[in-house]
């Protein structure tokens, strides 16, 4: 066996899950899908095609793709992040500390968010390494800490941002929201990384086979690192624009995040067992979930059954997913 380290080569793994920046069956099957939505309930609403509609729409979808693709990063090398509302959250809370208590200006204070993001995710895949504990409870331990943090620090009271600050929140590029254009470059930039780096070739593999990765050279704890890291840092980028498009850096941000995640990230193809992540996927998967919360207030459905249909589009996405491979293996 040659002594590469089976990074530089791609392994079987990695080349059996790349990262589809464009394309693929299922990412076609939903942009399809998102755009027979989009006309379906352009015909029960038709101010669903004005240019604001699908202004307000694009932003949203934006903050979505970096929620799904916060939580697809981890879930690709085989974990989960589920104290990334919470990051989002205590990032919410540094922002507006630097910014009305500090006085520091936007290109200060942004970067430094940016930091705290990623430190918050490092320590997560610090302590699941480290001390060899899953996923699953190291980042619901650690969602109360900086739930707790966020509530400690801020008192539950909003901060102020400064106007100047809103602009890449609430101003567009013609038509073009400028919150969608930097989801899009997040996006492009992760597809990437995930097809032409070490480290993409090295988070796809660990997820798509651990020991296997392990046997080739790959440090796959620092890839676990690495993917924790990398989504506290979606999720501080996602509180930044957050704030900036409701012109407040509210603490209550990042309740919600969870179960937008995790929706996204599947339904967008997102392997459950890691190894697969497809851009367009996360994009598309933004999509119909926008579409159809827009949907459920488009047919007046009970809000307090809102998170009952979240949930349910998540488990059919699932069950779906795990007939699609089934039915793969019988072939």
């Amino acid at each position: 066996m040659p002594r590469n380290s089976g990074v530089e080569q791609e392994t079987p793994t990695a080349r059996g899950s790349r990262f589809r920046l464009a394309g693929g069956g299922r990412s076609l099957g939903l942009a399809a899908a998102a755009l027979l939505l989009f006309f379906a309930l352009s015909l029960h609403s038709p101010e669903l095609r004005s240019a604001y509609s699908i202004s307000v729409i694009s932003r949203q979808i934006a903050f979505f793709s970096l929620l799904g693709l916060g939580q697809a990063v981890c879930i690709v090398v085989g974990g989960m992040n589920l104290s990334l509302g919470a990051i989002g959250a205590i990032c919410t809370v540094a922002l507006g500390l630097l910014l009305d208590k500090c006085g520091l200006s936007g290109w200060l204070a942004v970067p430094i968010t940016l930091a705290v993001g990623a430190g918050a995710g490092l320590l997560n895949g610090l302590l699941i390494t480290r001390l060899k504990i899953d996923s699953f409870i190291v980042t619901l331990s650690m969602m109360f800490i900086y739930m707790g943090l966020r509530s400690g620090i801020s008192g539950g009271a909003p901060y102020r941002v400064p106007d100047s600050f809103c602009f890449i929140g609430q101003e567009a590029l013609g038509l073009v929201p400028y919150m969608f254009i930097t989801a899009m470059l997040v996006l492009t930039a992760f597809g990437l990384m995930f097809r032409h780096t070490r480290l993409g070739r090295g988070l796809l593999a660990v997820g798509g086979n651990a020991e296997a990765s392990r046997l080739s050279g790959i440090r796959a704890d620092a890839m676990i690192v690495w993917a924790n890291a990398l989504s506290g840092f979606l999720a501080a980028l996602a509180a930044i624009l957050w704030a900036s498009k409701l012109a407040t850096a509210a603490p209550q941000t990042g309740d919600d995040w969870l179960i937008i995640s995790f929706a996204v990230a599947i339904i967008g193809g997102t392997g459950l067992t890691g190894g697969a992540i497809s851009a367009t996927g996360i994009l598309m998967g933004a999509t119909i979930f926008m579409l159809i919360k827009h949907g459920l207030v488009v047919i007046k459905a009970n809000d307090h059954y809102a998170n009952s249909f979240q949930g349910l589009l998540i488990l059919l996405t699932i069950v779906g997913d795990r007939a699609r491979e089934l039915y793969g293996k019988r072939r």
